[in-house]
């Protein structure tokens, strides 16, 4: 109880700070203030009856208005004085309303040019007015008045009441029917495997919400019940009004701001409408290009999904552009500060990510690799996982994840060993490999060897058969490049290491030493180098020439 206490101490001072604070309370001063072009106000209980513009002799019109107000308010409060004696007095150069024997107003040509009416008229009119403002201001403050008021204010009371306690019934249930859903109808809020709210939080917030919304009502309620209190007694029917008038308006400019804003709303409409279909059927074609079912000469069926993202970004992009102009408070100095300030923020860091989405498009459009193809890119070798605008990720043999900024990568040599695989009118791969031997092996036993190694190796094709190149001729041993054909780039290094064991496994069973001998020969007695069948039949390694040790030095002896 003690909380609802509280919360009304503060809304009446917020309704009492508020009619301080708002011009509108003054209205009646500034109106009884009035200036010299409008005219000066006559009041009677705080409502203007009618307004005195010009002067009479040394009577300014200020001073006129203000002793009609005296003489009204003395006859309203002078409940002897009969209402029906009110009439109009003709003169020669003055129009007067009377009652009795006593002027209340004197009308002059100046006040009938002023209203732009007879004198008669205008007195007529002033009569009228003054007659039913006296009877209304006695009226309200009779006794049979003020009770009708008491009860008009006891049933509001009671209906605030019961409005309050339907409230305390309503509001508590949906309390415990939120709390009831907690972790049932309430799931988390989560992107993927990401919890970004807890069900426990998340409901704890909606409560926190339903909360707010029964103070936002009982305020309302509140707001309404102390205006209609107060018009209902005189002394503060003004104020009654007023606060009635601030309500009002406030729901009039936000209904005044809704209708204007409606054929932008329809604008807004048109263009969101428009966006969707056409996105609708982009995604359509590019769809069915990527399916096969629409081809274009030139244009490739991987392209159809980047292409397709692209489009979307632009026709969206095209669409907040169009669009941005019929925003509310798009013209406001605080948007167009926001708008710059994000462009300032986008212009200046963004130049790396703008580098790589340039790269990306183009790595996308010149076909240098697609998802499982395996590449080079500088010194990474592995196995193309993903490709995207900004970046590009490929997993090596060891099954490490390699992340290259597409601008990198635009920079970089890059060797697609699945290229020639995924166009079926190319050659396969072909993978080299390098042995050097000896002079003293003939080569075409060696041709031989290498390609019954390369027979052997899983995954080397049979047809296109594998091909030896003699690569060079080196001062100490011959270059050999066994170059076999294979379908499956994936497999490289389980083929290279078959073929590297087969080759040895060949040689030693053909009796060729693998190695790179360097010769320091003493040509008179080592046996030549060519092989035994380009040699004579009757060739022979010629010996030594041995000399004793003692007739070496004799001969020296002799020399001396």
């Amino acid at each position: 109880m003690k909380k609802y206490w509280q919360f009304l101490i503060t809304f009446v001072l917020v309704i009492f700070l508020s009619l301080i604070a708002h011009p509108g309370v003054y209205s009646q001063i500034d109106d009884s203030a009035g200036d010299k072009i409008d005219g000066f106000p006559v009041l009677l209980a705080d409502e203007t009856l009618f307004v005195i513009q010009s002067n009479v002799g040394s009577f300014s019109s200020e001073e006129r208005a203000q002793t009609i107000t005296n003489r009204l308010e003395k006859i309203a409060e002078d409940t002897s004085v009969n209402l029906n004696l009110l009439r109009i007095q003709e003169q020669e150069a003055t129009t007067n309303i009377v009652i009795g024997n006593k002027i209340l107003v004197t009308l002059t040509e100046a006040d009938a040019k002023a209203a732009q009416i007879t004198r008669t008229k205008l007195a007529n009119e002033y009569l009228a007015k003054i007659k039913d403002s006296l009877q209304i201001y006695r009226e309200e403050r009779s006794t049979k008045y003020l009770i009708r008021s008491a009860i008009y204010t006891v049933i509001a009371t009671v209906i605030l009441v019961l409005i309050q306690l339907i409230l305390n019934k309503i509001f508590p249930r949906i309390y415990r029917l939120l709390d009831s859903w907690r972790e049932t109808r309430i799931p988390s809020l989560r992107i993927e495997n990401v919890e970004l709210v807890r069900a426990s939080r998340l409901t704890d917030l909606l409560i926190r919400l339903v909360q707010l919304i029964r103070w936002m009502v009982v305020l309302f309620v509140l707001y309404v019940y102390f205006p209609l209190v107060f018009s209902f007694f005189p002394w503060t029917k003004q104020l009654g009004k007023n606060l009635f008038d601030y309500l009002f308006s406030a729901f009039e400019q936000v209904l005044q701001a809704f209708i204007d804003y409606l054929p932008n709303l329809f604008v807004l409409g048109v263009i969101v409408l428009f966006t969707y279909y056409i996105i609708r059927f982009v995604k359509l074609i590019f769809g069915e290009i990527e399916r096969g079912d629409i081809s274009f000469p030139g244009f490739y069926q991987e392209w159809a999904a980047p292409t397709y993202k692209l489009s979307f970004f632009l026709i969206f992009a095209l669409a907040v552009v169009v669009a941005f102009p019929y925003l509310p408070g798009s013209g406001s100095p605080a948007f167009q500060g926001v708008s710059l300030f994000l462009g300032l923020l986008l212009s200046l860091g963004s130049t790396a990510a703008v580098a790589n989405i340039v790269g990306g498009v183009i790595l996308i459009y010149t076909r240098a690799f697609e998802v499982g193809d395996r590449v080079q890119i500088g010194d990474a070798v592995g196995d193309i996982v993903e490709k995207t605008l900004l970046v590009t990720r490929l997993r090596t043999p060891k099954n490490m994840v390699i992340t290259m900024p597409n601008s990198t990568v635009l920079n970089s040599n890059v060797v697609n060993f699945s290229a020639t695989i995924r166009q079926p009118d190319t050659p396969p791969l072909i993978l080299p490999t390098t042995i050097t031997l000896g002079y003293d092996v003939p080569w075409r036993k060696v041709h031989q060897v290498l390609l019954e190694a390369a027979a052997a190796t899983p995954h080397i094709l049979r047809e296109p058969a594998p091909f030896i190149l003699q690569t060079s001729l080196d001062d100490f041993y011959v270059s050999y490049e066994l170059n076999a054909y294979t379908d499956d780039a994936l497999m490289m290094a389980d083929i290279y290491s078959q073929l590297h064991q087969n080759i040895q496994d060949k040689c030693n069973e053909a009796d060729i030493e693998i190695l790179s001998p360097h010769y320091s020969a003493i040509r008179d007695g080592h046996q030549t180098t060519i092989p035994e069948n380009y040699l004579p039949k009757d060739y022979r390694a010629p010996g030594f020439r041995i000399a004793p040790q003692d007739k070496r030095f004799n001969s020296n002896s002799r020399q001396e």
